[in-house]
């Protein structure tokens, strides 16, 4: 299929645009002389975010709108002006997330809200943009951002790791229904990072910074990948696929679930 959609002057949509991994990428973006449209639920930070990339792309192709994707109405309000503005769409990244930490008793509200903005804000997007990218007859692609926590599961933030295991299930149907479509030139990718210094954290080396995640993306793209998995200065790309496998192994051979840190199976894996 080609990746046009990363070429010069093709529309690439972003949300949580205002920092982190989301900004990094536009930041590439732009470098690559694509038109970008920024969206973010922090009016101020989008608002330094989207001249730093308008310095690097240049005024007339950047655009941002303050957005909860959580709101049906805004994301497809948002859908109408960029296609408004720049006549197509070639590039959506959902990348807008939320964290909570917690197990299963906290207020029901949290719950609610987090799942509206990992997995909801996602699909609010790809129900309006996804219709007239197919309509281009022109290689598209849509990117959803996961986590390593909704493939593995690890205690501690279930929220948030059922809100991208949702994500993770939703994107690869994405795909499924995409490549049996009759013409259809779009494609679904799931990014997956690592340990990655976002926000106001403090840089740590352990880490990697959100410009490695953003150049690992755009190398996986190229190559045609469904999982962009990225390791970090922490974790490997072989200890990933030891922890998924062990995973899975929960269910095929009949362990607890989570064995990696039940006290009868912890020191096991650790041998394996």
């Amino acid at each position: 299929m080609g990746t046009a959609f990363l070429a010069a002057d093709a529309v690439a949509v972003v949300t949580g645009a205002a920092s982190g991994i989301g900004k990094a990428v536009c930041l590439r973006l732009a470098e690559r002389g694509l038109k970008i449209a920024m969206a973010d639920l922090r009016a101020e930070p989008l608002q330094a975010a989207a001249e730093e990339v308008a310095a690097v792309a240049g005024a007339s192709k950047v655009m941002q709108r303050a957005l909860d994707v959580s709101d049906e109405a805004a994301v497809s309000a948002f859908s109408d002006s960029v296609f408004e503005r720049f006549g197509r769409v070639d590039f959506l990244m959902n990348n807008a997330a939320m964290r909570v930490a917690g197990g299963t008793r906290e207020d029901i509200a949290e719950w609610r809200h987090t799942m509206d903005v990992n997995f909801w804000g996602a699909v609010y997007a790809e129900r309006a943009f996804l219709p007239r990218m197919i309509e281009q007859d022109t290689p598209a692609a849509i990117v959803n951002t996961g986590s390593k926590q909704g493939i593995t599961n690890p205690p501690g933030n279930l929220i948030y790791n059922v809100t991208k295991s949702a994500l993770k299930s939703y994107t690869e149907g994405l795909q499924h229904h995409l490549r049996n479509v009759d013409g259809c030139k779009v494609s679904a990718h799931l990014l997956v990072p690592g340990f990655t210094t976002t926000g106001e954290r403090t840089p740590q080396s352990e880490a990697w910074m959100p410009v490695q995640v953003a150049d690992r993306m755009i190398s996986a793209l190229e190559d045609g990948d469904f999982y962009i998995i990225c390791e970090d200065g922490e974790v490997t790309a072989e200890m990933d696929a030891k922890r998924m496998l062990w995973a899975v192994g929960d269910i095929i051979e009949n362990r607890p679930p989570l064995s990696r840190w039940h006290p009868d199976w912890g020191d096991k894996f650790k041998q394996s």
